[in-house]
């Protein structure tokens, strides 16, 4: 259907300015909307028809049709929380530190402690820092020892000073975090 360009013009005079301009802006309103709502209506269908799948799913987990698989890093991480010592263990474990210095002639000053849980992991975590004073080789020998005997022990800081260049004693400071199962 062909629309004589007679009429158009007719009826454009019979408008104005006003009114061409008004229709002119009301199609460049019904195209810029149709060009923005209409990717964001297709989004939205996308998403409700996620939402009724997950719907589905979650309905099949909760008759026992589904069953959920561990993922790889949770294995892992029930691994670990198998193979650490539990919490109640803690105490036995800063006694076998202590005996550990003492075994190198350390001296440890009576040190600060507290016992958090990891928000990643849910293992329990015993931060430990402990003032320390003995010769290099005493130090270096202690934590050697301690990282060998108490493989769920990290230590995450050292620092070491000396009062003077010709003194043989360093004074320090560790901290280190033990890591147990809650269990």
């Amino acid at each position: 259907m062909r629309v004589p360009s007679l009429i158009l013009h007719e009826h454009a005079r019979r408008l104005g300015r006003v009114g061409l301009a008004t229709v002119l802006l009301l199609l460049a309103t019904l195209v810029l909307g149709l060009a923005v709502l209409l990717p964001q209506w297709l989004v939205v269908r996308e998403l409700r028809a996620a939402e009724t799948d997950a719907r589905v799913q979650v309905g099949r987990l909760e008759r026992g049709e589904l069953k959920v698989s561990i993922q790889p890093e949770q294995q892992a991480i029930d691994s670990l929380r198998r193979q650490l010592p539990g919490q109640p263990q803690a105490t036995e474990l800063i006694d076998r530190l202590y005996r550990l210095a003492s075994a190198e002639r350390i001296s440890l000053a009576r040190g600060e402690y507290a016992l958090g849980v990891d928000p990643k992991t849910q293992l329990a975590r015993y931060q430990i820092v402990l003032p320390v004073r003995g010769s290099y080789p005493q130090i270096r020998g202690f934590l050697q020892s301690l990282l060998g005997q108490l493989p769920t022990l990290v230590l995450e800081d050292l620092e070491l000073q000396r009062k003077r260049i010709g003194d043989s004693e360093l004074t320090g400071r560790l901290r280190m975090t033990l890591y147990l199962s809650r269990s």
